[in-house]
């Protein structure tokens, strides 16, 4: 099948490289010249594990073409939407760049051709979608909904493997066109879910909601066993061995992040909020998230007290998690203004997402010259008053703790992902802070 795909983003990039994987003819489109260009040379502008492989091999075999225009789409059998939707001002999903992409693929599609929604949208964005086309084109075609349950750091996996497929649609030809196209994802009989495009909507929204909940559960009750002396470690083995609630999403850490969980929860708030409804378990999910990324602050603050002047202090990883270079709404920010702000140094290390970082902070002008990025994890840890573990790369599981020991100033860890074995860190003579486990 012929497949365009509009955007080269996350989901977009993932998206077209695997349809081509899987035998389609490609092409995605953007916007921005310099990344088209990168691409064409074969190089991800995002870090994806696995993503650069297919790249290049896709390049290479001429399925997966890159481009500014939308030619490609005048002989697209379907075509993919899948520009961002980010937060507006007010919590909702800004739609304006998936409407000019829709209004430009409406001028140039095939008769009879499928549209394909793959952003995440408010519910009812399909109905506001066709009648943009419908007035744009005098051309029929199918407008289908096919949500993306993509984990950044796992995102090709996901896709070659899906839990589920879901389309929603409003006629069986685009039903059975997008069966065939997802068909060599599916053969082990994981279920391709047919609905209406407002519940496909509504799925995705509800999904990423719920497990922004769990892991908001899941840290308030990690803060409890801090003020009850029960140990979140064995709690989480207890309740996540009960298979109603299973395990996935339940382990405490500086709250969630990243370009899915915040922009959605705030968005079926927002949704809610249009229907004159209240979301009480999503909203307090998003503010037990906020108070969730100043947790390690307060902690740092009852130890060293409100004046941090001259400390200087290492976060070990500042992606929002492990495996993807993605610091959008990181804890990591909020960390180092309160750090900074409080008169302290901030050095940091992570394997992929710093030049990202430094650029985020670029944009608040307290923190110019108030962090310092390392080339290795050890390095930055020279002179520093503590380290604080702020992502869960592998790589920092399992370290040296006699060369910690002697970087640092002191012996001290705030363990920001519960990383490190209590009894072990301890025994090597660390102060140790961590969340919810019982020292």
């Amino acid at each position: 099948m012929k497949v365009s795909v509009i955007g080269t983003g996350y989901v977009g990039l993932v998206s077209g490289t695997c349809f081509a994987e899987i035998g389609h003819d490609v092409t995605c489109i953007d916007i921005d010249p310099k990344k088209i260009e990168l691409l064409k040379a074969g190089k991800s502008p995002i870090y994806e594990p696995g993503l650069n492989e297919l790249l290049e091999r896709n390049i290479k075999a001429g399925r997966l073409h890159f481009s500014l225009n939308y030619d490609s789409v005048k002989t697209a059998q379907s075509v993919f939407l899948a520009v961002g939707t980010p937060s507006a001002d007010d919590g909702r999903a800004d739609l304006r760049y998936l409407k000019n992409a829709a209004i430009e693929v409406a001028k140039n599609i095939a008769d009879d051709a499928i549209i394909v929604i793959k952003s995440t949208v408010p519910i009812g964005t399909n109905v506001e979608l066709k009648k943009l086309i419908s007035d744009t084109t005098s051309k029929k075609f199918h407008l289908v909904n096919n949500p993306e349950f993509l984990k950044e750091g796992s995102a090709v996996e996901d896709f070659m493997r899906p839990d589920r497929v879901i389309i929603g649609h409003q006629d069986q030809k685009a039903f059975h066109a997008m069966e065939e196209l997802y068909a060599p994802l599916v053969r082990q009989g994981n279920p391709i879910y047919a609905m209406s495009n407002l519940s496909a909507e509504m799925s995705k929204y509800a999904a990423n909601c719920f497990l922004a909940t769990k892991i908001s559960f899941i840290n308030e009750i990690a803060r409890l066993c801090d003020a009850t002396s029960a140990d979140i470690e064995e709690v989480r083995k207890g309740i996540a061995s009960d298979k109603r609630i299973g395990g996935h999403f339940l382990y405490p850490g500086p709250g969630y992040g990243g370009s899915c969980f915040p922009k959605d929860v705030k968005a079926l708030i927002a949704t809610a909020e249009d229907h004159g409804m209240e979301l009480k378990i999503v909203n307090a999910t998003e503010e037990v998230n906020e108070e969730q990324k100043s947790y390690v602050f307060s902690k740092i603050k009852k130890y060293y007290g409100e004046n941090l002047k001259d400390k200087i202090f290492t976060f070990w990883g500042v992606a929002f998690k492990a495996n993807t270079d993605d610091v959008r709404e990181t804890a990591a920010i909020a960390m180092a203004r309160k750090l900074i702000a409080a008169g302290a140094t901030v050095h940091i290390f992570d394997p992929v997402a710093t030049e990202n970082y430094l650029a985020e902070m670029s944009h608040y002008a307290e923190c110019e010259g108030k962090i310092k990025s390392f080339d290795n994890k050890y390095d930055a840890l020279t002179g520093a008053d503590a380290l604080i573990t702020v992502t869960e790369w592998r790589e920092f599981n399992t370290p040296d703790f006699a060369e910690i020991k002697s970087r640092l100033k002191k012996p001290v860890i705030f363990d920001g992902r519960n990383l490190f074995e209590t009894k072990k860190i301890l025994a090597e003579g660390f102060t140790y802070f961590a969340i919810g486990k019982h020292i």
